[in-house]
């Protein structure tokens, strides 16, 4: 078997350095978004051209076209095509079929037929096709991560997403969209673009308000417009139904009924038996979902409802757990808190999550009385548990956004262990509003978009024929369930409502759908644009009623729960298509093969997060 060996064609430019090559290396040419049938052999390399890297495909030699009868005509030949080219014309025509793929406009990598085939799909959705020969795609990867940060994607396996650790970041001033003289706004703006989820909490607010209230007139448009919307750009993300464009369902009455009482210490009480087991959690739940619980009992519930907890657990096994999850804890935290400074020195990755944690911990809540004051314990206790899930989740380790989820939680718990335990439990739920390639969140935005449309058809319509179709503006709003939004007493409320799980899924979207149909009419204002729909959604920040929030969108889900004409898409967003993914899994098998490469028919046909996921 042929091994990949050392190229010549360096030799020929200087400038030119090459990392590695790999012959045998068959490349597809696509057209139109299909394989054509040129089949080219040649040789697959990474090149370093200054501070670029390149990858760049070569044909092999030409061959001599046996049916020439002329010494001056020439073919290149391949196993399905024949060109003829006039002698001296033939380096020419070789050059015309290189490949140069610069390594910072690859968007996605993706592995398939056996680990033999890689298609580049680049930032403009052209793709580039190879087949290896000689099955050295993993060295090519591993060459390929010492020049890139390479993140497999949460949702399939053997796709992966390119960052080019040597690209250069165009900051918003070198696009002259404004005068870079002590103007900070545009620098947030960038930040926004090239780390959503790092500088969404910390600078979303102060955009609005530099750009909407200090000086409006200083701002383009169309660049904050193009800059906000690609922040949801559902490029890459499972498409949904798009029948809402057409049918819109027939909805009835909606009727508001009043909130309940919360959970009281009582009613907790009578809900065990001898053994500590709680004998009807779905009567707890629905008793939570409809009136919250008495602040006192929280730190008890939470456990339950997070998960630490089965509902089924007797008084002396929830000991175990505790004992077992202790013991558990005190391993990952020593695993970080005992590391050296050397080590560190070495440990890129982790000096960074940790320099991460520590500004963000000095900056959360600390209005709140548990965490203000100088040198307060309860800060330590925060770090530490949000350095301790990095140890929990290598993969994810600590996104900005995290704290803002744990500091409600160990301030109602007040104990390390079972906070952290709780905070894993909310992070299961959470963790796709922060995958890398911002899936998570583009998907429910396109899911709320299609709860609008069922919901406020006028409105829906508006928002996409003045650049908000998008639905940008909730962004801050899915990403921490609303922390920013409403004060912490609402906020215990409204999260262990969610944790509930009831009354469908996705419910954390219609409390979405039920503020912006409140707000509607001022949405539509003549002359809204995605500015100012940003301007009113900020505006509300800490000027709504969560009662209120609450009864309307409990009335809106009880409205398309009773609904006979919801479209496929609207029923999946909410978990009501149940019997269209009966049929669907009766009707077909798991997997069906496609030439050599298999493909889940249910993920195909957009049903497996439903199946999988009980809020997303």
């Amino acid at each position: 078997m042929e091994h990949p060996k050392k190229s010549q064609s360096c030799e020929l430019y200087p400038s030119k350095k090459e990392i590695h090559n790999y012959h045998g290396v068959v490349h597809s040419v696509i057209s139109y978004g299909k394989e054509d049938d040129q089949q080219l052999n040649g040789t697959l390399s990474l090149i370093q051209e200054s501070e670029k890297v390149v990858i760049e495909w070569r044909p092999n030699d030409v061959s001599i076209d046996t049916e020439c009868q002329e010494d001056t005509e020439w073919a290149l030949v391949n196993t399905n095509t024949r060109t003829r080219t006039s002698s001296g014309s033939v380096d020419g025509a070789l050059s015309k079929l290189h490949v140069n793929i610069m390594l910072n406009d690859v968007k996605t990598i993706k592995v398939s037929n056996k680990k033999n085939k890689l298609t580049f799909t680049l930032k403009d959705n052209k793709q580039k096709v190879f087949f290896f020969h000689f099955g050295n795609v993993n060295q090519f990867f591993e060459e390929l991560r010492t020049t890139v940060t390479l993140k497999r994607s949460h949702h399939d396996s053997n796709l992966y997403f390119v960052h080019d650790k040597n690209a250069i970041v165009q900051s918003f001033s070198d696009l002259t969209l404004v005068d870079r003289g002590g103007d900070t706004v545009w620098n947030l703006v960038g930040d926004l673009k090239r780390r959503p989820y790092e500088t969404t909490l910390s600078t979303f607010s102060k955009l609005t308000e530099l750009l909407l209230y200090r000086n409006p007139e200083a701002r383009p448009e169309g660049a904050m417009v193009e800059i906000l919307s690609s922040l949801s750009s559902t490029d890459g993300c499972p498409e949904v139904d798009d029948s809402y464009h057409f049918i819109c369902p027939v909805l009835g009455p909606r009727k508001l009924e009043p909130r309940g009482i919360p959970l009281s210490q009582d009613h907790w009480e009578t809900a065990k038996d001898t053994e500590g087991k709680i004998i009807n959690p779905d009567h707890i739940k629905q008793i939570i979902f409809k009136g919250g619980i008495t602040p006192s009992l929280r730190p008890e519930l939470w456990k339950y409802l997070l998960c630490l907890y089965p509902w089924n657990s007797t008084k002396k096994e929830r000991e175990d757990i505790l004992n077992e999850k202790t013991e558990e804890y005190k391993r990952m935290r020593a695993q970080w808190s005992t590391m050296s400074a050397d080590q560190e020195s070495r440990f890129t990755f982790f000096r960074d999550k940790k320099s991460l944690v520590e500004k963000d911990v000095n900056r959360t809540d600390r209005t709140m009385p548990f965490y203000a004051g100088a040198n307060n314990p309860n800060l330590e206790l925060l770090s530490d548990i949000l350095m301790t899930y990095i140890m929990y989740n290598f993969d994810l380790g600590y996104v900005q956004g995290m704290s803002d989820l744990l500091s409600p939680i160990l301030a109602v718990l007040g104990n390390e262990v079972e906070a952290f335990w709780c905070f894993v439990g909310f992070m299961n739920i959470m963790y796709h509003n922060f995958d890398e390639d911002q899936s998570g969140m583009k998907k429910q935005l396109s899911q709320l978009h299609t709860l609008l449309t069922a919901v406020a058809p006028d409105l829906a319509t508006y928002l996409d024929s003045h650049d908000s179709g998008s639905m940008c503006f909730c962004f801050r709003w899915l990403l921490v369930w609303f922390k920013r939004e409403f004060p912490l007493e609402d906020v215990n409320v409204l999260w262990e409502v969610l944790w509930t799980g009831l009354p469908c899924t996705n419910f954390h979207l219609l409390i979405c759908v039920a503020i912006l149909e409140k707000e509607k009419n001022k949405l539509m204002s003549a002359g809204n644009g995605l500015s100012e729909v940003l301007k009113h959604v900020n505006d509300l920040s800490y000027n709504m009623d969560l009662n209120d929030i609450l009864m309307r969108a409990t009335g809106i889900y009880n409205q398309l729960d009773q609904s006979s004409n919801l479209t496929a898409s609207t029923q999946r967003v909410l978990g009501l298509a149940h019997d269209l993914i009966s049929v669907q899994q009766s009707q077909s098998e798991p997997e069906e093969i496609v030439g050599e490469e298999k493909i889940d028919v249910s993920m195909e046909n957009g049903y497996e997060k439903s199946i999988e996921y009980n809020y997303f």
